[in-house]
């Protein structure tokens, strides 16, 4: 474990990782103090209902990755990474000064534009930053940086949404809001200056600027790599599974355990550290080789614990007055809550052994003049299931009126059936995926 701390001692390493970290902190911050403006001030000044905003709000930040992926794998496979990331940074700042402007002043609409750029930010910046990790990291340093950026990406969105919470709690706190997102947009660039040179791995590519066509490319290119394609389909489904679970956490809370806003954040907090120490793991766990063996523990957990949590939730008897929300420490004294935290920290915990695998998988195992754009059907096939996730959650719960606490049991019965499915898969191609590995074909 100590040897992968080493690798912040490394500026290959530290700086992307902090580049990265900042970057995803100042997404979430914007984001949920936005939803949180929208859902107190918004709505009853516009005269909108506060779901129809929110949705609005989640479909503009997604739209990005459906739209801009593929052309961004194409820019970050044919130009140098360092400079591009550097010029993503300066954008970010122009994006959060739109940000600013539409806070301060509260125009919405001018804030919704800064949502949908600051998605199309991190459109741009995803392929860039996973295809960087195989080209700077040594072969038997690929896991354990995977771990940290899922660790990192896991605390900058919980801390991100804690910090906006509190910034909306501060008098002047539209200002404090776009002060903060200011600032944190500074250090972004900032961490990015130390980012070394990183030569393009096809700099004679011919950028196709129809996002149609080229997203139909890249897609088709990746399906004629069953083991890629199988690894993305996985690394989307975790994206499903999460945004089933995490999209549910408050009401949950609310809901079920009579809980207030500290009981969401510290539910949040269970999961996302369950993420971080399962993502640092496997390390150690798999001796520092690109190896699929974590994934059917990863797998069974996240069935176990999900069927799991439907007994434990099932069994909760908290006897409340109607208006009274419980705290943290009220929930500690109240029989069975204790089976509810673990089985949330045990979720994250298996989640962090299932997707580091195959974000590596991805990573090692992509013909290196295609990677970033590998990257980018990766982002277009998680926003889809993303999408998804939430269309099934509202089959479940609104169409078929099921509960929620048979929505993450049907959730986990899902796992071991898709689970299943893609490890006999992955298993399937995986020589095929050796051999192809220094594919060069152009799209």
């Amino acid at each position: 474990m100590s040897n992968q701390f080493q690798l912040f001692k490394r500026r290959r390493f530290s700086a992307m990782f902090f580049t990265q970290f900042l970057g995803a902190f100042n997404d979430n911050i914007f984001k949920q103090a936005l939803i949180l403006v929208l859902t107190y001030t918004a709505a009853s000044q516009l005269g909108v209902e506060v779901s129809i905003l929110n949705n609005l709000a989640a479909m503009l930040f997604i739209l990005p990755y459906f739209l801009f992926s593929a052309l961004a794998g194409q820019i970050a496979d044919k130009y140098e990474k360092s400079k591009l990331t550097q010029f993503i940074k300066v954008l970010e700042l122009v994006i959060m000064a739109i940000a600013a402007v539409g806070f301060v002043f509260e125009w919405y609409t001018l804030l919704f534009v800064a949502l949908f750029l600051m998605g199309t930010h991190s459109t741009f910046f995803g392929p860039i930053k996973y295809a960087y990790l195989p080209q700077a990291m040594k072969e038997d340093e690929l896991v354990g940086a995977n771990g940290l950026f899922q660790m990192g990406t896991s605390l900058a969105i919980l801390v991100g949404m804690i910090v906006a919470g509190i910034l909306t709690q501060l008098s002047h706190s539209l200002y404090w809001i776009s002060a903060t997102v200011l600032v944190v947009a500074v250090l972004g660039y900032l961490a990015a200056r130390y980012i070394p040179n990183m030569p393009a791995m096809q700099p004679d590519l011919k950028i196709n600027w129809n996002i149609i066509t080229i997203s139909l490319s890249t897609v088709r290119y990746l399906y004629s790599l069953p083991f890629l394609f199988f690894v993305i389909l996985g690394n989307s489904w975790f994206w499903f599974y999460g945004a089933t679970f995490l999209t549910q956490v408050p009401e949950f809370s609310k809901v079920i355990l009579h809980g207030d806003e500290s009981v969401v954040i510290f539910l949040l907090t269970l999961f996302s550290v369950g993420v971080s120490i399962g993502s640092l793991l496997c390390k150690s766990l798999t001796k520092n080789q690109v190896s699929l063996r974590l994934l059917p523990f990863g797998i069974a957990g996240l069935s176990i614990f999900a069927i799991d949590l439907y007994f434990s939730l099932s069994s909760l008897n908290i006897n409340v007055n109607n208006d009274t929300l419980l705290g943290i420490s009220d929930l500690f004294g109240t029989s069975g809550s204790w089976r509810v935290f673990a089985d949330l920290f045990l979720l994250g915990f298996s989640g962090g052994l299932y997707i580091v695998p195959l974000y590596a998988s991805m990573q090692a195992y992509a013909p290196k003049s295609h990677r970033a754009r590998i990257v980018g059907a990766n982002n277009i096939f998680n926003a889809i299931f993303m999408v998804t996730s939430a269309i099934f959650a509202i089959v479940i719960l609104n169409a078929l009126g099921l509960s929620l606490p048979q929505l993450f049991l049907v959730t986990g019965v899902l796992n071991i059936v898709f689970g299943i499915f893609l490890y006999l898969k992955l298993n399937r191609h995986i020589k095929q995926a050796v051999i192809q590995t220094n594919d060069d074909v152009v799209i």
